[in-house]
């Protein structure tokens, strides 16, 4: 298993200090790619491509910026009764797509937010029977399988992540991604895990990394409390050799944890220094 890592810059969004400096210091820590965010209608695409070049780093991903994450994400759902909203939700997605090809990423996120008067949700819990997923499920694979068409003309791969309940209640484990993956069956949409959702929505990370095989391409690492691996109680050796097991090779380890001022620089060197050690020791024992 020969893992890179990466990071997501949308961690750094509320982190006041310029993005070359942000480059500098993730490069001297041992990064080897950075996941850019994405907003296609609010960053100058061309510029960020020559910076990207300049500083010889590599965009392995484009994160979506879907639900409350983003100003505009309420209004990126592709589960809606409004069909205003699915048209701006498409658009939005083929923007991040050639936003990708242009930086010269590979790979895209999309999570399924929806409207709440799809099914009658349980508010204690965000909760809805599997028998209601179905029909609703069923509405967005046409949009699925043609976005993942649009991605392919330009060499992206689109990845479903589930989410925890309390973001989307319709996409919230593996077996969800995997199913609705399958019914897609295009070689490139697959799955990305995020350890965040996973910690609170899967019975075992061991058994629902297991159950992507084939089909996940992408992670997203963060601890139980959102931040950098090793600063909360997540099993990530358990993770690690779920990956290991699976075969996940040449993929990204792509850390997306919420950072703060005070913090960031020692928690993100800290936190993959901490995988990086984690990896070694499984390696060791193979």
């Amino acid at each position: 298993m020969s893992i890179k890592y990466s990071i997501t810059l949308s961690s750094f969004r509320n982190i006041v200090e310029p993005v070359e400096q942000t480059l500098d210091r993730l490069l001297n820590q041992g990064y080897d790619a950075i996941e850019m965010f994405g907003e296609p209608e609010s960053v100058q695409l061309e510029y960020l491509r020559e910076l990207f070049q300049s500083y010889n780093i590599s965009i392995c991903a484009i994160t979506g910026m879907w639900g409350s994450i983003s100003p505009d994400g309420w209004k990126r759902k592709l589960l809606s009764s409004d069909q205003s909203l699915i048209r701006s939700s498409q658009k939005y997605v083929k923007q991040c797509i050639d936003m990708c090809h242009l930086l010269g990423g590979k790979k895209l996120n999309i999570c399924l937010f929806a409207d709440d008067k799809l099914a009658s949700i349980d508010k204690n819990h965000q909760a809805i029977s599997e028998q209601e997923k179905v029909p609703v499920i069923q509405r967005v694979l046409p949009i699925l399988s043609e976005l993942a068409k649009y991605a392919n003309d330009r060499g992206i791969r689109i990845l479903l992540e589930p989410l925890n309940r309390y973001s989307t209640p319709y996409c919230t484990t593996a077996a969800d991604a995997v199913a609705i993956a399958q019914k897609i069956n295009q070689d490139n949409f697959g799955v990305l895990l995020d350890t965040f959702h996973m910690n609170i929505e899967e019975d075992s990370f061991e058994n629902a990394i297991t159950s992507t095989e084939g089909l996940l391409h992408h992670t997203h690492f963060a601890d139980n409390n959102r931040k950098m691996p090793g600063l909360g109680h997540i099993d990530f050796k358990t993770i690690m050799k779920a990956l290991n097991r699976i075969g996940y090779n040449s993929e990204y380890i792509s850390f997306e944890p919420n950072l703060t001022s005070d913090r960031y620089r020692a928690d993100t060197e800290f936190g993959l220094n901490f995988i990086k050690s984690l990896y070694k020791r499984i390696e060791e024992t193979l």
